[in-house]
């Protein structure tokens, strides 16, 4: 018999190693940006920060899932966890000591996107060694909720730590780095990847991720049309929403609420979740959040209410976290143990690249056209990604576990 998760001790290290190391990421953040505000009050300079940060993790996120699926996967994550305790360290020194050169304000913000990109992959690939396939579920909605409490809770205290000493929220990041690293280490279990021939980073290494989910209809369709075109489509319209009302700046009271909405939609939709097993009820979440979210597009158009728009958001958020947790938990189930990492990386790829180009598209509708027609123009693209969900023969063929994913348990812990 299948023992609790909350018996299962690796995963309870892997859970408390990726609450420290997230509530800092988090906290610095918001800290590093507004470092560079302080010290250059150049808004372009602290823009730069969050520019850095998201290419180097597009750049970096297939080589990512490459490393993680050639190193054994616990070493990768004890090295990403002192890499970024060497940098942030570093940095908090040079804080606190009244002098941090903007190349290294740059170099801790690449760092850290680098190294997630290496970290996350690992996560997963060890995860499946460490959860039964019928428990992936439950534990991936699990760490989605660890990651949202976070979310909500870093920005918070690195703020504050911030508005007490530039260097705090840097100093506090590097213990939880720290803490990080000793639940990796406690961590018994080994996820060991598979020697391969060849060049680690040839193109069909970088690229055998993106195959996989091409290869497999269902989750080239989900990929593509609720990782890509809803994730553009919905940070435009949330985008939207901010800036329409915010009074065209001159108030933050509600875009805020609306943007605080879509994190307490996310932060519920994770805690929601185990109570279903979403991975078995992954398309049904998916057509629902489609449909959701175009409904969500057409009251915001006609209903000028900031209180409507955020309870909207709240709803699509917390239906899409929900059928993420699904869809996530079903391609790592469906995912052969050595390509664990590619195909991690590379669906995150797919979901991510497009994220930074929907609040461009969503200001310049609302520029063109005002708020009403902003809103329908993209419930448009957001009625052609449900009906593709909805009606594609490749969208309801859902993958089957493969066989070793079904029978296989965790793996047996090796002592160090």
């Amino acid at each position: 018999m299948t023992k609790p998760l909350r018996e299962n001790r690796d995963f309870r290290l892997l859970w408390l190693s990726g609450l420290f190391a997230v509530l800092g990421g988090q906290m610095s953040a918001l800290a590093l940006p507004l470092l560079v505000l302080k010290e250059t009050g150049s808004a372009v300079q602290a823009g730069a920060v969050g520019t850095v940060s998201i290419g180097a993790v597009l750049i970096t996120m297939l080589p990512g899932g490459v490393m993680a699926d050639r190193i054994e996967r616990r070493r990768l994550m004890r090295l990403c966890d002192v890499g970024s305790l060497i940098v942030v360290t570093a940095l908090a020194i040079a804080v606190f000591y009244g002098h941090a050169p903007m190349a290294l304000v740059l170099l801790v913000a690449a760092a850290g996107a680098v190294l997630s990109s290496v970290y996350g992959p690992a996560v997963f690939g060890l995860m499946r060694a460490v959860v039964p396939a019928d428990q992936m579920g439950t534990a991936t909605a699990r760490l989605q909720a660890r990651t949202q409490t976070a979310r909500l809770l870093g920005p918070l205290v690195g703020g504050a730590l911030f508005g007490i000493h530039p260097a705090l929220p840097f100093a506090v990041e590097a213990l939880g780095l720290l803490l990080s690293t000793l639940c990796v280490a406690l961590v018994r279990t080994r996820s060991r990847a598979r020697t391969a021939a060849g060049s680690a980073f040839s193109k069909r290494e970088l690229t055998a991720g993106l195959t996989f989910l091409w290869k497999v209809p269902y989750l080239r369709t989900v990929l593509l049309v609720f990782g890509l075109g809803m994730n553009f489509a919905f940070g435009s319209l949330t985008f939207i929403a901010l800036t329409a009302f915010s009074d065209g700046g001159r108030s933050g009271i509600g875009g805020g609420f609306v943007i605080s909405c879509v994190s307490a939609g996310a932060l519920a939709g994770a805690l929601f979740a185990p109570r279903i097993s979403p991975d078995r009820h992954s398309r049904a979440l998916i057509v629902a959040t489609c449909w959701t979210c175009v409904s969500a597009a057409g009251v915001m158009a006609w209903i000028n209410r900031p209180l409507v728009a955020g309870v909207m958001c709240a709803l699509c958020m917390f239906l899409s976290t929900v059928a993420s947790i699904g869809f996530l938990s079903k391609l790592l189930v469906v995912t052969p143990e050595e390509r664990v990492g590619r195909v991690q990386s590379a669906a995150g790829f797919l979901s991510s690249m497009v994220q930074p180009f929907g609040p461009l598209a969503g200001g310049a509708l609302l520029m063109a056209f005002g708020a009403r027609w902003a809103f329908t123009l993209t419930g448009c693209v957001l009625v052609v990604s449900a009906l593709v969900v909805t009606f594609a023969s490749s969208a309801r063929a859902e993958p089957s576990p493969r066989p070793e994913a079904e029978s296989a348990g965790p793996a047996e812990p090796v002592n160090r």
